[in-house]
């Protein structure tokens, strides 16, 4: 289920927080709850990403752009993520989360999330999210030119340019391979 009252109860905390500029990093502290854990009592790598829209949704408020959106009638998805685990996070073990956007490109805006405790980071996540609108996707600059920001991205990392590349030889849709126990495409569309 959907953390819909934390989720609650971070817009109400930082809904007069000060502003931050678009690459200004939003640092939040959370607890990983009794049902957030998978069967060995840590946090579960699937609520790791809903989690982090907890740090990503309020991010996005300080600096304006969620307001610039809704007065567009523009929303914004998820397009793509890569997520690092490294150490473990374990029921009741508070952890700060650091949210943060890195740039954008003609199409999406890039922006990276850790979850660190007691100093060390246990995962890191890199997320490409798109602006939409019922006209399909916005581009970031004409997003940050509607926010009165500077259109133009800072250069993006190597690592983010590396996983734009590598992202974007994948095939889609993918390739199914045939299975002995029936053609998969059975249950697929034509």
């Amino acid at each position: 289920m959907y953390p819909i009252l934390r989720f609650a109860a971070e817009m109400l905390k930082y809904r007069n927080a000060p502003r931050i500029g678009v690459l200004d990093p939003h640092v939040s502290t959370h607890r990983c709850w009794p049902w957030d854990l998978d069967p060995w009592i840590e946090l579960n790598n699937g609520r790791t990403l809903t989690l982090y829209d907890l740090g990503r949704v309020p991010m996005a408020v300080r600096t304006g752009i969620i307001g610039t959106m809704r007065d567009n009638g523009w929303g914004i998805t998820v397009a793509g993520n890569s997520l690092r685990y490294r150490r473990r996070v374990r029921g009741f073990d508070r952890f700060t989360m650091v949210s943060r956007t890195l740039g954008w490109d003609a199409r999406f805006l890039y922006m990276e999330q850790s979850i660190w405790r007691k100093g060390e980071c246990c995962n890191h996540m890199l997320l490409r999210g798109a602006i939409t609108s019922a006209d399909g996707i916005v581009p970031p600059a004409r997003l940050m030119e509607a926010a009165g920001r500077d259109t133009t991205s800072p250069e993006l990392p190597d690592w983010v340019q590396a996983w734009i590349a590598a992202d974007a030889q994948r095939p889609w849709p993918p390739v199914l391979p045939d299975l002995a126990f029936g053609d998969p495409k059975d249950d697929l569309p034509a």
